[in-house]
């Protein structure tokens, strides 16, 4: 026994095993993240039954089955509810019963021993709606300005034409809002700044104005005309709508302007179930947000993650890249460097949330201040690059993952073999064209790793973000068609404070749960895709520089 201790063989295998199980944990947050999140999107069966009271009376209850769990029988009775038999565990169900604007509620608990009769009607519209979530009952007609064109089993075809219509009605005033009236209303803040720069001049004169003013005119008349088309829009799409019986009997007038889309999950198929399926997670990494993040997509998170990390990744290699080269090649040995080193490696170690505080205080109030009354002082008192942006949320994270940088150059500089430098100095080669020309290639890998590292830390902070640019919900995108293109003074959305605002911060708790796992995994593939890319450019460089030393 002793010797085989001594042979080093339990450290072997406890490494392993150690290896092994961190390998299963991570896997198993993984399968548990992608199994809670990716189930969200497939279309659950609607189940209508109905549930007996305190006081005996029964409620007719129509919904999804979201979860079920063991409960205490004792914990049901002390509550008032007369549990029929002797068990001591119970199960009981949450269900979504939508319908949140008629009945007040969205999610209940309900103990299977007092649910009776679970059916599951062909019939049973689920609405999906643009405000106040999922819409649960029987199609009883469709309307056209309050008038019945569809009843009985002809108002599902008749509905979903109709559907189909409101559908692109909303596009269309969706696209009419954000970019006709959206370019309107940067031409006019344009105009406006304009004169206020030529008012700070003291060339404002008279001129000016009435050639500002005939600029207006043109815009307000364009104006005109689109609020004219929009309003003919609106009034078409408030033309339908469709009524159902709800689970307390009444019926319900819901407008198609409002729908975003309708199905009858108890009566699809498996293969229509499926193409449902990926056109939910299709709209799910496409669209925008709605229902306080809690309903809809999150493109403009992914975006917006994306374009802060190659932002950050463009700031933080000639940084990281420098230094290194400074401290290895050209500084001396002497105490300064080695304080600077320790101080690097200490930066490490700093809390995220710290580079988060100086980066609000150094870089929004003092420089994006400083910037704003030297450039953009006709937007003032507005600030400009004095607030909150992906500029400063990406020099943020750069500061953050320069230690990163430094440390993996700096190992790779120190790899790179004696005999080559002094070989390429010996041929005529300046030290500058030794180190541009053949230290550097071959430190390439390790710089590529520095990358990996860094973008692997920065894609997932989310603490120092909140101080330095990313917001619940951006009204505009970082990159678009006004110029000069890229607006590195906006703020944005990113996936890890979506998955906080939603997951901490929603007003229906219940109903964020899965997208808080849809989002987080989403998340990892995000972080996966960008490391793997820079893991395959590291590899060719890997092996184009080790062909290089064979030869």
């Amino acid at each position: 026994m002793k010797e085989w201790v001594n042979s080093g063989k339990p450290w072997i295998w406890g490494t392993a095993g150690g290896l092994a199980l961190a390998l299963v944990m991570v896997f198993g947050v993984l399968w548990l993240t992608a199994a809670r999140g990716l189930i969200y999107f497939w279309p659950s069966q609607v189940v209508e039954t109905t549930f007996i009271e305190k006081d005996g009376s029964k409620v007719r209850l129509i919904g999804e089955i979201k979860e079920r769990e063991e409960v205490a029988v004792r914990r049901l009775v002390e509550s008032g509810f007369k549990i029929p038999g002797d068990e001591k565990f119970t199960t009981r169900y949450l269900l979504k019963l939508g319908n949140r604007d008629v009945s007040g509620f969205d999610f209940k608990w309900y103990p299977e021993p007092l649910l009776t009769d679970m059916t599951y009607p062909k019939d049973i519209l689920t609405v999906e709606r643009h405000e106040w979530g999922n819409f649960y009952g029987h199609l009883k007609s469709v309307k056209e300005n309050g008038v019945v064109v569809a009843e009985g089993e002809a108002a599902i075809a008749e509905l979903d034409k109709r559907v189909e219509r409101a559908r692109k009605l909303f596009y269309e005033i969706f696209r009419t809002e954000k970019h006709d009236i959206g370019n309107i209303n940067y031409e006019l803040e344009q105009l406006r700044l304009k004169q206020r720069k030529l008012e700070l001049d003291g060339k404002f004169d008279e001129a000016a104005k009435q050639d500002l003013q005939k600029q207006r005119e043109v815009s307000d008349a364009r104006f005109a005309d689109i609020q004219a088309r929009l309003e003919k829009l609106r009034t078409d799409i408030a033309r339908d709508s469709l009524s159902a019986e709800v689970m307390d009997g009444r019926i319900v007038d819901v407008p198609l302007a409002k729908v975003s889309e309708v199905y009858r999950s108890n009566a699809m198929g498996l293969f229509d179930k499926i193409g449902f399926y990926f056109s939910k997670l299709y709209a799910f990494g496409t669209e925008d947000p709605r229902e306080a993040n809690t309903e809809g997509g999150i493109f403009p998170a992914i975006f917006g993650t994306v374009m802060m990390v190659i932002l950050m990744s463009i700031m933080v290699m000639p940084l990281g890249v420098m230094a290194a080269i400074y401290m290895r090649e050209y500084a001396g040995h002497g105490p300064l460097i080695r304080i600077i080193r320790i101080a690097v490696n200490n930066l490490a170690g700093v809390p995220s949330i710290v580079y988060g505080v100086f980066g609000l205080g150094f870089f929004i109030y003092f420089l994006g201040g400083n910037i704003d009354q030297l450039f953009f002082a006709e937007s003032l008192p507005a600030p400009t690059f004095g607030s909150p942006g992906i500029l400063w949320a990406s020099l943020t994270l750069a500061l953050l993952t320069l230690p990163v940088v430094i440390v993996a150059t700096e190992e790779g500089l120190s790899r790179v073999p004696r005999s080559l430098r002094e070989g390429s100095l010996a041929l005529g080669a300046t030290k500058a064209e030794t180190l541009w020309l053949t230290v550097l290639p071959m430190t390439a890998p390790a710089m590529m790793t520095g990358l990996i590292l860094a973008v692997a830390r920065a894609a997932g902070e989310t603490a120092p973000l909140m101080l330095v640019g990313v917001v619940k919900l951006a009204p505009s995108l970082p990159l678009d068609g006004y110029f000069p293109y890229l607006h590195l003074e906006r703020q944005f959305m990113h996936l890890g404070f979506h998955i906080y605002d939603v997951g901490f911060q929603s007003p229906n708790v219940e109903a964020a749960r899965p997208l808080v796992y849809a989002t987080a995994f989403l998340l990892v593939l995000v972080i996966v895709v960008l490391n793997l890319a820079a893991v395959g450019l590291r590899n060719r460089l890997r092996e184009k520089y080790r062909l290089l030393e064979g030869m």
